[in-house]
């Protein structure tokens, strides 16, 4: 590309050249650009959706020890229909939380068996989150958004070949 086809600035300098940051069609110039080489939304989407399933499960397993070790940290309800004891909720937030952290983990550095386990897990915590709502409405809210993000991000995100 010449340079006289590159956008130039008010002061002479073009907006964008990607010769000096490493990352032009020139090669890599010697920085690694990590597990993720795509780029664009899907590629930081995916990141960050690794961040937050690495989060996510850290958060999970931690809600998982709560509900275990003391049954009384959440509010006990009446009839609700899908009623399961809360230290069972427990230990399926803390297997779910370890599975998710690996995954996370995983996502982060580019193995393509955390994309597809990050996908699976992510529906599987949504529905999860759906069934603990009377419990922690507002933190299931929430955490039923991030699952719906996570779920996007990893199934946009291809990576390039190496």
């Amino acid at each position: 590309m010449s340079d006289a086809s590159q956008p130039r600035h008010p002061q002479g300098s073009p907006v964008w050249d990607p010769s000096h940051q490493g990352t032009g069609p020139s090669g890599s110039g010697g920085l690694s650009r990590g597990p993720h080489t795509g780029d664009g939304l899907a590629a930081g989407g995916a990141t960050f959706a690794g961040v937050l399933m690495l989060v996510n499960g850290v958060l999970a397993i931690l809600q998982g020890i709560a509900a275990i070790a003391e049954d009384d940290v959440y509010g006990r309800i009446g009839d609700y229909v899908y009623k399961i004891n809360l230290t069972g909720w427990g230990w399926i937030l803390l297997i779910v939380g370890v599975v998710s952290a690996a995954a996370g983990w995983g996502v982060l550095k580019g193995a393509a068996w955390a994309r597809v386990t990050g996908i699976v897990l992510a529906s599987v915590s949504l529905v999860l989150q759906f069934l603990f709502l009377p419990y922690a409405p507002i933190w299931s809210i929430v955490l039923i958004a991030i699952d719906v993000f996570v779920i996007w991000a990893l199934a946009v995100y291809r990576p390039t070949a190496p």
